[in-house]
C-alpha cells in the first residue's frame, strides 16, 4: 500500500515548525506527505483563560475532528497540550526526542523587581502557582495567545516578564537575550516532546510513525503523563512532572500545587527501567495519601472542574 500521509497542525508558526519538523523526517525515509493546517479553538478565543473555557485538550479537539472526518492522517501536538487519555480510535504512534523542559522568564532588561513587588505574565495556572510560591508578593496577570502574540503582548504592557517554556522560542529562533532559566520550576509533563497521533485503524501511518519515536522520551513522558492522569488534573491544573534518566536510572519530581501557590505538595524519588510503567501512578497516589486529595477537590471546585 502507497498513499500520502496528510499531516494534520494547528496554524501557529511554531505547531507548524514541528509539523514540517515530522514531514521531513517521515520524507527522509520515502513516505510521501502533506501538510494541513487548522486553527484550533485555543487560538481563536483569546480574552479568558484556558481554565475557564471549560475544555480539556483545547488546542487538540479541533485536529481530533478532522481525524475522524478523514481529512487528515495524523496530528502533531506539543505533548503536553494532549489529554491523558486519548478518544477511543486514536493511538499515541511517536514521541520524538525531546528538547529543552525547562521555563524562561523573558524580562525587559532589569530584575530589580525579583527583589521586591513585581508583575509578571502567564497563562499557566502551573507556573503562575511556582511562581507566587517562590515569589509571594507578585501579581500574575494572564497571558493568552500562540507564541508570537504574547511576545508582542509583553512589549505592548507594562509587566516585568513573561514565562515561556524554553523549547518553543527556541524552536522557531524568538528566544530573545533578556531570559533567565527558571531551572527551579517544575515544568508541564510532557513539555518540551512533540507526540504524533494516528487512527488505530490506520496501520500504514503507524508503520511510518514508528521509525520516529524516541524511546528515553516516551518512557519519561509516560511516568509524567500516568502523574498527571492519577491525581485527575487536566492540562490547565497545577501540577508539574519531570523524569529523567541518568546513569541507567530515571530520576522523577512532582509537584501539585493550590492556586495562589501558598500549599504544595511534592515528591522525589527514583525507578529502574524495569519498574517504570506504574512509577508515576504510584508517586501520585503517595502524594494524593498525603493530603493531595483533599487540595485536588479544591482545585476542581475551583475550577468547576467535574
Amino acid at each position: 500500500m502507497k498513499k500520502t500521509i496528510r499531516i494534520g497542525t494547528r496554524d501557529s508558526e511554531l505547531a507548524l515548525w514541528q509539523a514540517h519538523t515530522v514531514q521531513k523526517k517521515l520524507t527522509d525515509l520515502g513516505y510521501e506527505t502533506e501538510i494541513i493546517a487548522v486553527k484550533s479553538t485555543g487560538d481563536l478565543i483569546l480574552d479568558k483563560p484556558l481554565y475557564e473555557l471549560g475544555i480539556t485538550g483545547i488546542f487538540t479537539k479541533t485536529l481530533d475532528v478532522a481525524m475522524l472526518k478523514g481529512e487528515v492522517d495524523i496530528a502533531v501536538h506539543s505533548m503536553k497540550d494532549v489529554p491523558t487519555t486519548l478518544p477511543n480510535g486514536f493511538i499515541q504512534a511517536a514521541v520524538l526526542e525531546r528538547a529543552n523542559v525547562y521555563d524562561i522568564l523573558v524580562h525587559k532588561g532589569n530584575l530589580d523587581f525579583l527583589e521586591s513587588k513585581g508583575t509578571i505574565a502567564s497563562g499557566s495556572l502551573r507556573r503562575k502557582a511556582q511562581w507566587l510560591h517562590k515569589y509571594p508578593t507578585h501579581t500574575v496577570e494572564d497571558l493568552r495567545g500562540n507564541v508570537n502574540t504574547r511576545l508582542q503582548k509583553l512589549k505592548d504592557n507594562t509587566w516585568n516578564g513573561a514565562i515561556f517554556a524554553a523549547a518553543g522560542l527556541e524552536r522557531i529562533n524568538l528566544k530573545p537575550d533578556t531570559y533567565i532559566n527558571l531551572d527551579w520550576m517544575i515544568p508541564a509533563p510532557a513539555q518540551g516532546a512533540m507526540l504524533v497521533v494516528a487512527m488505530e485503524s490506520d496501520i500504514f501511518s503507524q508503520e511510518a510513525l514508528s521509525h520516529l519515536n524516541h524511546t528515553e522520551t516516551e518512557i519519561c513522558t509516560h511516568i509524567e503523563r500516568q502523574f498527571l492522569k492519577t491525581l485527575e488534573g487536566g492540562c490547565t491544573a497545577p501540577i508539574g512532572a519531570l523524569a529523567k534518566v541518568y546513569d541507567e536510572t530515571i530520576h522523577f519530581e512532582g509537584v501539585l500545587h493550590s492556586l495562589d501557590g501558598k500549599e504544595n505538595y511534592t515528591i522525589k524519588k527514583s525507578c529502574n527501567f524495569e519498574d517504570y510503567k506504574s512509577f508515576g501512578k504510584d508517586c501520585a497516589q503517595e502524594i494524593l495519601n498525603n493530603g493531595g486529595r483533599f487540595l485536588m477537590e479544591k482545585l476542581r471546585t475551583a475550577l468547576k472542574v467535574k
